[in-house]
């Protein structure tokens, strides 16, 4: 998770940004937080679709190969 001044950060910049530009170091300041940002997001999204098993009606495993595959690949590197 991203610690909460580097969202203010973000948002300050976002409102800088929209009011009156920012200057290049700014620029790469933002950058730099936004794929900051966008990778904890992912990672945090993938360890919770990591987390679902979908059943049907009868109670059967149907969670789609590709998420199986993906959890299992998961599964390994953590054990190493």
């Amino acid at each position: 998770m991203l610690s909460k001044e580097k969202l203010q950060r973000i948002n300050e910049l976002s409102k800088k940004a929209k009011n009156g530009g920012l200057t290049p170091e700014e620029t790469k300041e933002q950058q730099k937080l936004r794929q900051e940002y966008i990778q904890t997001f992912r990672s945090s999204f993938k360890n919770h679709l990591h987390s679902i098993k979908v059943v049907d009606e009868k109670g059967q495993d149907v969670t789609p190969k590709k998420l199986k595959a993906s959890k299992k690949a998961n599964n390994t590197f953590l054990k190493h």
